[in-house]
């Protein structure tokens, strides 16, 4: 993608067909504030780049049919959304609908040249399998806080081998396009917010339960980033003064005590120590647990998962309880892997924000599960570089 919008009139109009789909010239005239003599010059200058295409005669509103117009049908963008431990891939049309997703394990900490190794693979195999001859624009998550305009991770904790590794400029390189990289958890964000459970909200906190824990912030439909790109890690939190180590090299951090690495292993403590005999099964049958297997024996009735469930989410709730008295959000989504224990932990969640936080702040408050799941992070990467590429260069 070699042509970008030429003014804000241009980028309106390209976000209004990246997000409605294909419209005629009159819906797009109601939608912008443009004389329809502007609004002719700037689709045609549009056209004339390869931007947008003519998409036949829309319906008759009385008068002369006028055109449709939709985004270039050839425009595809890959979503990058790389895990501690998992990377998902999807490559999509200018509207964001999903053409090949692929998914597959990994290591962070195996570092970035390894990691952008299996990418690069798995970006091939999109190309291979599907009507991709190449990416427009790529955008990449990952676990950890990112210098986002230089897109450069910087001492992510979980991440070792990656501090000032320059992943916009290698995968610019490699892929030859452009290319925006931002922490996981706002992409998470921005996805629910193009295509997940919040679309109609402006202004949300956005919670990621991995292996790590974060939070994305929108406001005004923007992910608001603070200054220097780290806004949101909420894992590095205190809820406990004498509590554990953190990878942060801190105590008592939130992601200490509830994320899902903690979660693995203290489901592997309580089955070793005889508590739990749902869990000393399901060791003993894999040789590892996740947080997957808490979910399973919690819903099998064991009383050891569930309380480890439930106290987990109520420190959970204790840190979002404080954010929405902060915020004052329209919406709090959860996601990520450890969402897998479901209305458990929703529910305690739940109740320790709405005891804690005031009448006037949880009064009309959804707290959710999102709707999107693993597509989450890879359609928000799209939406972030086409919100990048549909702007005046």
């Amino acid at each position: 993608m070699t042509a970008r919008p030429a003014n804000t009139y241009q980028a309106h109009l390209l976000r209004l067909l990246r997000d409605s789909g294909r419209s005629s010239r009159a819906e797009l005239g109601e939608r912008i504030q443009l004389s329809r003599s502007k609004l002719a010059v700037e689709i045609d200058r549009l056209l004339e780049t390869g931007l947008v295409a003519t998409d036949g005669f829309a319906a008759s509103r009385g008068g002369r049919r006028s055109h449709s117009v939709r985004l270039a049908p050839g425009l595809r963008f890959l979503g990058v959304d790389i895990g501690a431990t998992s990377i998902d891939v999807a490559v999509t049309n200018g509207e964001l609908e999903v053409l090949g997703h692929l998914n597959d394990s990994t290591d962070v900490k195996n570092g970035p040249v390894a990691v952008f190794e299996q990418v690069l693979a798995m970006a091939e195999k999109l190309k291979e399998s599907g009507p991709v001859e190449g990416f427009d624009g790529v955008g990449v998550g990952v676990p950890g806080p990112v210098r986002f305009p230089e897109g450069v991770p910087v001492a992510p904790p979980i991440m070792p081998g990656w501090d000032g590794f320059p992943v916009r400029e290698a995968l610019s390189q490699e892929f030859g396009c452009s290319v925006m990289v931002d922490n996981d958890v706002n992409l998470m964000g921005l996805g629910e917010q193009h295509a997940g459970v919040a679309r109609s909200v402006a202004d949300f906190l956005c919670v990621k339960i991995g292996t790590g824990i974060g939070c994305g912030i929108i406001v005004g439909g923007q992910v608001y980033r603070g200054v220097t790109g780290c806004a949101g890690d909420i894992g590095h939190i205190q809820v406990d003064p004498q509590g554990r180590l953190c990878a942060c090299g801190n105590r008592g951090c939130l992601e200490a005590h509830f994320s899902g690495a903690a979660l693995a292993r203290d489901a592997e403590e309580a089955a070793r120590s005889g508590r739990s005999a749902h869990l000393a099964v399901r060791l003993e049958a894999s040789g590892r647990l996740t947080s997957a297997d808490l979910a399973a024996a919690a819903a099998a009735g064991d009383p050891v998962a569930l309380d480890m469930i439930r106290t987990g989410g109520e420190r959970v709730g204790q840190v979002i309880a404080g954010l929405v008295s902060f915020f004052n959000p329209g919406m709090v989504v959860i996601g990520g892997g450890v969402t897998g224990l479901g209305h458990t932990l929703l529910a305690s969640v739940r109740s320790q924000v709405y005891r804690r936080s005031l009448p006037l702040a949880t009064g009309n408050l959804p707290i959710v599960l999102g709707e999107l799941g693993g597509m989450a992070g890879v359609i928000g990467a799209t939406r972030l570089i086409s919100d990048h590429l549909f702007s005046p260069a």
